[in-house]
């Protein structure tokens, strides 16, 4: 599906269409296949400004409509991680709480060291099993290990 065949994805960053759903784009981050229900991936490859989070967080928004339970994978193909703010958009923040509720598994890949700390916190702190690996391959291998989402 893509844009006028009655997808309800409404946002500029609207990219690629697979067979069954849009792909995110925007300036820094890309939707990446994964192969597996209900698992968003994303590749980032420049530093994430607030704009790129704001699109992402509205498309992980109607993205939870959709599904009671996703896995959410992040690859890094950059050292830079987020321009400082770019979290604080209001959807931004909407959207991590509704991750508390829909995400299961947030996996990354190649996490600049400041990042893999931080996500090795908060797999601590909140009722998400957050997972970092130096690849992507690895990160892909242990989420197919885990029980598939519907």
């Amino acid at each position: 599906m893509g844009p006028g065949h009655g997808n309800s994805w409404r946002s500029p960053a609207f990219g690629m269409a697979t067979k069954e759903r849009a792909m995110f784009q925007s300036n820094a981050v890309t939707e990446i296949e994964t192969g597996l229900t209900a698992t968003y991936g994303f590749r980032i490859v420049r530093r994430v400004t607030r704009e790129d989070m704001t699109e992402m967080s509205d498309y992980m928004i109607d993205r939870f409509a959709r599904h009671d339970e996703v896995d959410m994978l992040l690859v890094f193909d950059t050292p830079e991680t987020s321009e400082p703010g770019a979290s604080l958009s209001r959807e931004a923040i909407e959207a991590r709480f509704k991750s508390l509720r829909h995400v299961r598994n947030y996996v990354v890949a190649g996490a600049p060291d400041a990042a893999e700390s931080m996500i090795e916190t908060m797999g601590k702190l909140l009722p998400v099993n957050a997972k970092t690996f130096d690849t992507e391959a690895e990160a892909l291998d242990w989420l197919r290990a885990q029980p598939s989402l519907s």
